[in-house]
């Protein structure tokens, strides 16, 4: 049975830094946004702890979903003047799948994804959240999540919220590019939209879009190494992760952590996926954790007894960060070893366990990934091909292979 909601008011315009006036498509939707479920995204940053070396890039989610649903707005208006049977209901439900796509993501988005809870992506969370909306608001949400798990008909449709090519990568590239200051991120969105088409129901680019795809291809690129895997930043979300694994081993030894009950329920217990779907009070749990519950729980663990937690999270709040060095090839233990034996000689560290402040681990970037929902051209001869067989650009077949490189953390 649909929740009653105050239809007063509802044609609303949202003033956006990158594009100006959106407008809410309708009152559903107006009511989907204003359910504190989707509200919890301002909440929620958009890049992490990314602000600790780009000061402006203080966005949330919120704005970021905002975004890619204008442009899904236009990307069905292009589709649909190019001949393409779009129903009004499926056009509502794409919107909705978009707007609705990154309500699973914990506390500083990316960063504790595998730390809050365990072996659960942000996508099964937000699968969770929009089948809990969907008693109370209907089956208008029903097909938003067919649409979402790729379980529709049209698989465009799910192509347009997940793929290479979707309204998702398409609002966070120029929007992270807006907030960072670095403007390599900036990609032609308008024109890439234009040059949107279906064929044999899957979602492809005109040729003659094949230079904006190449800039956004390797503006992709560029912003995973200036900005999401920035050293710093990789730097201080992995000291935020250690102080959260601190926390949780310290809580299940008995000792007391300060925590907000939301974040006292995930410190306390592994959870699991079986326990989103078998227990209500886990997804309403997660509902209630955010950024605010992880700095605030940071400013009091900083005077905590323990010096391991204290020490990582005064480090975090008063961006005392540790040194990061990076390497194309894996560190040794045997380096990683030398490395604490001589942090351990130090009479500042001797009280902390250095397994919690020495971490080393790998980066990947990808821009482009050939095995996972490929970038294809219709080529004016009505064939179908790769981008990367189709562009002149040698860089495009480059990026198509994943660039690992290794860092190693601690102290300074």
């Amino acid at each position: 049975m649909r929740a009653k909601r105050n239809r007063n008011n509802k044609k609303k315009i949202i003033n956006d830094p990158i594009y100006g006036f959106i407008s809410i498509p309708d009152e559903f939707i107006f009511d989907i946004i204003e359910h504190p479920y989707l509200q919890r995204l301002r909440r929620i940053s958009q890049l992490g702890l990314s602000h600790l070396v780009y000061p402006g890039a203080v966005h949330t989610r919120f704005q970021h979903v905002i975004g890619a649903m204008h442009l899904m707005g236009k990307a069905i208006s292009v589709l649909k003047k190019k001949g393409h049977c779009i129903s009004d209901q499926e056009k509502r439900a794409v919107l909705l799948a978009i707007l609705l796509h990154d309500i699973g993501h914990g506390p500083f988005s990316h960063a504790l994804e595998f730390d809050i809870v365990k072996s659960v992506t942000h996508e099964n969370i937000s699968a969770y959240f929009i089948k809990r909306l969907e008693k109370s608001f209907g089956p208008d949400l029903k097909l938003a999540l067919t649409i979402f798990e790729d379980n529709y008909h049209k698989p465009f449709l799910y192509q347009l919220v997940s793929s290479q090519l979707d309204m998702d990568r398409l609002d966070y590239l120029n929007r992270d590019s807006f907030f960072s200051g670095v403007s390599e991120g900036i990609i032609g969105s308008d024109r890439l939209i234009e040059m949107l088409e279906v064929h044999d129901g899957q979602l492809v680019l005109e040729e003659k879009g094949i230079y904006s795809v190449e800039k956004f291809i390797v503006a992709r690129r560029l912003m995973y190494w200036q900005v999401y895997l920035h050293k710093t930043v990789v730097a201080a979300e992995y000291m935020l992760i250690y102080a959260l694994r601190r926390a949780k081993a310290l809580a299940r030894n008995g000792t007391a952590i300060f925590a907000s009950p939301a974040l006292s329920f995930f410190l306390e217990k592994d959870v699991l996926k079986v326990d989103f779907e078998e227990n209500a009070a886990v997804l309403e749990n997660f509902a209630a954790l955010d950024d605010y519950d992880i700095l605030q729980s940071l400013k009091v663990w900083s005077r905590h007894s323990d010096a391991t937690l204290s020490f990582l999270s005064a480090s975090i709040v008063n961006r005392n960060l540790f040194k990061i060095e990076i390497s194309k090839k894996p560190y040794a233990e045997t380096e990683i070893t030398e490395l604490k034996s001589r942090l351990a000689e130090e009479p500042r560290f001797q009280h902390l366990d250095l397994s919690y402040l020495v971490f080393s681990d790998k980066l990947v970037n990808k821009a482009y990934n050939q095995e996972f929902q490929n970038i294809n051209l219709l080529m004016k001869s009505g064939e179908v091909i790769d981008l990367s067989e189709a562009s002149d650009n040698l860089n495009i077949s480059a990026l198509a292979k994943p660039v690992e490189k290794y860092f190693l953390c601690y102290p300074r």
